[in-house]
């Protein structure tokens, strides 16, 4: 009795939805024809757009989700090697020559605004000063415009703004005019897109990745040799404002070669802080990016017065001091690659203690240097052991970042820090010199000290990364 019942039951069910679905269709059927044939179309047409709404969204819905997944949740390893990270590499060396290559080589125009401007060397090293400050602080926004995803309008503008300043600087003929162009314009430009540029090659290595930011890296030591031989070579022959004008289409050239083949590897990280304080409140990172401070102090100095130093203590003319200024970069050329290899193979900080504690005797020796032969022996050293250290740094700041994603953003919070040393460290060693009438020994005592105490701070650093063990790659 059962079974006869619920198949009435659905047959009754079934009828009355028939029923309803035919009276519905009725109405509307009654409706359209109570409105004219314009008003049908228009409410037809609202709904097939109201439908292919719908589908575009569940569309759109599927392939955003599948992009997250696998794209920015997990991106593909680096690919430490092959013809893609190598072009990164060496359009990476292009940046930093016509960054860093032209900062390092303000030693050549600091002897030559000295004696041109009649102004004391400590006032003029304000110019180099500067540049080097903004060079390195504008990277705690420019590092974040990596990890945004906003690498090329970075390089578009930096390069612009630095382009601008060099060309603005041939038409500087007074101190504040070169200090606004030279010393500003070229620092906030060069800035913006140096620290990005650095990020952007250690996202493409794992293993060799400190080998890699070496090799870019020496793209420093050449440029700090060939700008100041083309300022020796040129200012006598086609005076100061051409010879900035061929600066400045030298890197108008380089800098279109970078444009063109230089890409970033990872997704965007849209969110985020353009500072991570939190990075502060870890000792391993805090202590290395306090050592740095002191080191830098230190380098900056010791460039910036070479020069000076060949002219007044060991009676060299200004042609001839130039060359320190080329020497002390191009010595910098193979140590730039040889620690990474080493730094590969036993750790970042493991090869950074050993290349410190060299550079902190070379530092206390030139307090002994009095003559020419003296000081291009100490020159070629000098070159060596800080142009190794200096190559270590991106690579180290990658080793201590758990997240490679935050690489460009603590890179740039690391050269923001550095920045105040290379503003105050070459003024501060100016000023020693003038209170003591000249004399060298109180710079060269502070600056050998400075670096005693980088070896202290990275050596603990290293020592909280390993957890006290002496034989731990770190």
């Amino acid at each position: 009795m059962s079974e006869p019942y619920e198949e009435q039951n659905t047959a009754e069910k079934g009828a009355r939805q028939h029923s309803k679905s035919t009276l519905d269709d009725a109405e509307g059927v009654e409706r359209e024809s109570l409105q004219s044939p314009e008003e049908i179309r228009s409410i037809r047409t609202a709904r097939q757009s109201q439908d292919l709404k719908r589908t575009a969204s569940n569309v759109l819905t599927k392939v955003a989700s599948r992009l997250t997944t696998h794209s920015i949740v997990n991106p593909p390893p680096p690919p430490d090697g092959g013809i893609t990270a190598w072009t990164q590499v060496a359009m990476g060396w292009l940046v930093i020559f016509t960054t860093w290559g032209w900062v390092n080589s303000y030693g050549a125009f600091q002897s030559y605004y000295t004696i041109s401007l009649g102004l004391p060397a400590s006032t003029i090293s304000w110019i180099g000063a500067v540049q080097n400050f903004l060079t390195f602080c504008i990277g705690a926004v420019s590092g974040r415009a990596l990890d945004a995803g906003y690498f090329l309008p970075a390089l578009i503008v930096g390069s612009f703004i630095q382009l601008l300043g060099i060309f603005f600087m041939s038409l500087s003929t007074t101190y504040w005019q070169l200090m606004l162009t030279q010393g500003i314009m070229t620092g906030i430009g060069g800035g913006i897109f140096f620290t990005p540029s650095m990020g952007l090659i250690g996202t493409y290595w794992s293993s060799k990745r400190a080998l890699a930011i070496g090799i870019t890296t020496t793209g420093n030591s050449a440029g700090g040799m060939i700008y100041p031989v083309l300022v020796q070579q040129l200012l006598p022959k086609i005076g100061f404002a051409w010879t900035a004008r061929v600066l400045g289409f030298l890197n108008l050239g380089l800098l279109s070669i970078v444009f063109v083949f230089m890409r970033p590897r990872l997704p965007p990280r849209k969110s985020g802080p353009i500072i991570d304080m939190s990075a502060f409140r870890e000792p391993v990172y805090a202590f290395f990016v306090a050592g740095l401070f002191f080191v830098i102090w230190a380098v900056y100095f010791t460039f910036y017065y070479l020069s000076s130093y060949g002219i007044d203590v060991a009676g060299m003319p200004f042609t001839t001091a130039i060359t320190l200024t080329v020497i002390v970069n191009g010595a910098g050329l193979p140590a730039r690659v040889i620690p990474p290899f080493f730094a590969d193979r036993f750790g970042q900080l493991n090869t950074l203690i050993p290349v410190l504690l060299v550079l902190t005797t070379v530092s206390f020796s030139w307090i002994a240097v009095h003559d020419a032969a003296g000081i291009y022996v100490y020159t070629v050293f000098y070159g060596i052991w800080s142009a190794a250290f200096q190559c270590l740094i991106p690579s180290t700041v990658a080793s201590i970042t758990p997240n490679m994603n935050m690489f460009g953003t603590r890179l740039g919070m690391a050269f923001s820090t550095l920045s105040f040393a290379a503003l105050t460290g070459p003024s501060i060693g100016g000023a020693l010199q003038s209170a003591m009438n000249g004399s060298y020994l109180g710079a060269q005592l502070w600056a050998a000290i400075a670096t005693t105490i980088t070896l202290g701070l990275i050596t603990t650093s290293r020592m909280l990364k390993a957890r006290g063990k002496l034989r731990s790659k770190c």
